[in-house]
């Protein structure tokens, strides 16, 4: 076993543990193993499902169907740009358009160079200063395209 699939196993037991015994726990279990690890490992929906009593096949379901849920490792910078109808009024479609040029990435993807996640969320409560996005919790407003390549460090790399 390696030292991920150690952690990983530490991670999900500490998990099951804490929410078992809540009705419903998938969602709680699912929130607490991202939050520690940046994401669902693929080798986490067979533990998960065993230590709640469930299919396979539910867990992974529920994986997919929130795109909350990450099955891969986050980059080492989160970008998240708002998708809501406030920004998508200001400017936010352009910026998505942009960023997912810049980055050479789609939405809940990472860049080639484990450097950036890029997610759509909907809503960051920021609609009077629109578009929106934020970056590792940070959140940031009236954002151009010019300014998402300066903030994301991304200056000159899209064209």
């Amino acid at each position: 076993m390696s030292s991920d699939d150690t952690t990983h196993q530490a991670v999900i037991d500490t998990a099951l543990g804490r929410f078992s015994g809540e009705p419903g726990p998938l969602l709680m279990v699912l929130h607490a193993v991202q939050d520690e690890l940046g994401y669902i490992p693929d080798s986490a929906v067979p533990l998960i499902a065993k230590g709640l009593n469930l299919s396979r096949a539910e867990v992974h379901g529920v994986v997919t169907f929130y795109h909350y849920f990450r099955t891969h490792a986050p980059g080492r910078k989160a970008v998240e740009i708002c998708r809501a109808e406030a920004c998508q009024a200001v400017g936010a479609e352009a910026l998505a358009d942009h960023a997912r040029k810049a980055l050479g990435v789609d939405f809940h993807e990472t860049t080639a160079d484990g450097a950036v996640s890029l997610d759509a969320v909907y809503c960051l409560g920021n609609c009077a200063c629109g578009p929106s996005m934020r970056i590792d919790g940070q959140l940031h407003g009236r954002v151009t395209p010019e300014r998402f390549d300066a903030l994301t460090g991304r200056a000159g790399r899209a064209k």
